[in-house]
C-alpha cells in the first residue's frame, strides 16, 4: 500500500467521525501507473474495443492524458458494454465490461475507498475484501453453529441487488466519510453510465451499478454495510433475548438466532427495512428455518456459498455440523464440464488433460472441506464418466474401454479427490 493509503487507513481507523476531502488529487499520474501493474491484461475490452495490450503501447501519453482531463474535469466515463453468462438455473447474469481506461481509474478510486472503508466494515462481512473469502465466511459459520447457541437460521436473498442500489442513498452513505465533490461526482459518472446491450441499445439505468465493475463490490458492501450490517448490530442484536449473528458475503448472508421469537421479529423486519433503501427480499428464496442440533438432525438444510449445511452426528454419537457441496452447485458444475468436454476433447490430450488437472485443483481447493470427500468423490467420478463419453465421441470408431481410460487418467496424473487443509480456517477463528 502506497505511504499515502496507509495514511489514509490509519487516520480512518483513529478517527471513525472523519471525512475525508482532497481524495479527487490523488488520482495523479504516479498512483495510476502503480494501479496499470494489477489490471489484468488479458480480460475483455470495452465499447471502444481498445485492449489492455494497446494501451499499453502508449502507457505513458495515455496516462498524462487521462490526468489532464480530471484536472480540467473534462473526463468522461464510456458506456459499459454489457455480456450475459448463465447463472446455473437456466437464467442469465448480466456483466458490464468498462472500457480499459475506465477500469484502470476505477481500481485507483477503488484502492482509495478500500483505505477508508476497511477500518469501518464489521468482522461479519467477508465479500470482496483483502486476505478475507468465501472460504472464510463458510468456515467462520460453521464454527458459530457448531459451537454457539444457535437453533433457528433466517435465509435470506436480495432481488437483483446489484440492479436496485439506489444512486441517491450511496451518494448519502458515502458523504459519512468523504467530503470531496468531485470525488463523488466521478463515481456518480460509473454509476449513470449507459449501458450497451448486446442488441446494441443503450440503456441509461436509474439505479445500480454493472456487475463486473472494478468498483462495483467496494460500493456494493458500502451500502449493505450501512443497510445491513449496522443494523444488525446496533438495533437488531440489542433487541434479541438470547445470541444472533450475521455472516455476509457480498449480498448473500444467512442471519442465525438462539430464540425463534428473535428471529421471526427479524425476518418480519428485514423487508421493511432493506424496502427503505430500494431493494427487495426474494419470497421463494427467504425463510425461517428450525436449525437446533438436537431437533435437526438430517431433517432441515440450507445452502451458503456452494455448501449444504446440516447436522449429522459424529463418530461418538454426538451432533455435528455437517457441510457438503449443495445439490445445486454439484449440478451446475457438472453441466459447465459437460459443455468444456464437449469443446475440449477434439484437442491433442497433452493440453486437454493440462486444463482438466488444473479445473479439478480449482474445484477442490474450494469444496475440499473436511467432511465433504463423498461430494468431491461423486462430481469426480461423475465428471469422469462424462471425459469418458466425449473422448470416445473423438471419431466413429471407440477410442477406449475403461481399462484403456483408467490407464490414460494414470498416465497423465488426473487430480484425485481430496480434502485440502488451510491455514484460512484458522484466519477465521483469530477474526473472533
Amino acid at each position: 500500500m502506497p505511504t499515502f493509503l496507509q495514511g489514509i487507513a490509519k487516520k480512518a481507523q483513529e478517527q471513525p467521525k472523519h471525512r475525508f476531502g482532497s481524495l479527487y488529487e490523488l488520482l495523479n499520474e504516479t498512483f495510476l501507473k502503480e494501479c496499470w501493474r494489477d489490471i489484468r491484461k488479458d480480460a475483455a475490452y470495452g465499447v471502444d474495443r481498445v485492449s489492455a495490450q494497446e494501451y499499453e503501447r502508449n502507457l505513458e501519453g495515455n496516462i498524462h492524458n487521462l490526468v489532464e482531463r480530471l484536472k480540467r474535469k473534462q473526463y468522461r466515463a464510456k458506456l459499459v458494454r454489457r455480456q450475459y453468462i448463465p447463472k446455473g438455473d437456466g437464467k442469465l447474469r448480466p456483466l458490464g465490461i468498462p472500457a480499459v481506461e475506465d477500469k484502470l481509474l476505477q481500481l485507483a478510486v477503488t484502492r482509495i475507498l478500500q483505505a477508508i472503508y476497511e477500518q469501518d466494515f464489521l468482522r461479519c462481512s467477508y465479500g470482496y475484501r483483502p486476505n478475507v473469502g468465501a472460504l472464510n465466511a463458510v468456515d467462520w459459520l460453521t464454527i458459530k453453529l457448531q459451537f454457539g447457541r444457535y437453533n433457528f437460521v433466517v435465509e435470506a436473498d436480495i432481488k437483483g441487488f446489484f440492479d436496485n442500489i439506489n444512486h441517491e442513498w450511496m451518494i448519502r452513505m458515502m458523504e459519512e466519510r468523504i467530503e470531496d465533490g468531485a470525488f463523488l461526482r466521478l463515481i456518480c459518472k460509473w454509476l449513470k453510465a449507459g449501458v450497451l446491450d448486446t442488441d446494441g441499445q443503450v440503456l441509461h439505468p436509474a439505479t445500480g451499478t454493472p456487475q463486473g465493475g472494478i468498483v462495483s463490490p467496494i460500493l456494493a458492501n458500502v451500502y449493505l454495510h450501512y443497510v445491513l450490517d449496522l443494523w444488525f448490530h446496533r438495533v437488531v442484536k440489542p433487541r434479541c433475548r438470547g445470541e444472533a449473528c450475521l455472516i455476509r458475503y457480498a449480498d448473500d448472508y444467512v442471519c442465525a438466532f438462539q430464540y425463534q421469537a428473535d428471529a421471526e421479529r427479524f425476518y418480519q423486519e428485514l423487508g421493511q427495512r432493506l424496502g427503505k433503501f430500494g431493494l427487495e427480499l426474494s419470497a421463494e428464496k427467504t425463510r425461517v428455518i428450525s436449525f437446533s442440533p438436537h431437533q435437526a438432525l438430517g431433517r432441515t438444510s440450507f445452502d451458503f456459498l456452494g455448501f449444504e449445511f446440516r447436522w449429522g452426528k459424529d463418530r461418538a454419537g454426538k451432533p455435528h455440523l455437517k457441510r457438503r457441496t449443495s445439490r445445486k452447485k454439484l449440478r451446475n458444475s457438472l453441466k459447465q464440464f459437460t459443455e468444456w468436454c464437449k469443446v475440449e476433447c477434439r484437442y491433442r490430450h497433452r493440453d486437454l488433460f493440462r486444463e482438466l488437472n488444473a479445473k479439478l485443483r480449482g474445484y477442490y481447493n474450494y469444496y475440499g472441506v473436511h467432511g465433504n470427500y463423498a461430494s468431491l468423490n461423486q462430481f469426480y467420478n461423475s465428471a469422469m464418466r462424462i471425459l469418458f463419453k466425449w473422448l470416445n465421441r473423438r471419431s466413429q470408431r471407440r477410442s477406449y474401454n475403461w481399462t484403456g481410460f483408467r490407464e490414460l487418467l494414470q498416465y497423465f496424473q488426473v487430480e484425485q479427490p481430496r480434502i485440502v487443509g488451510r491455514p484460512k480456517t484458522r484466519m477465521a477463528v483469530s477474526r473472533a
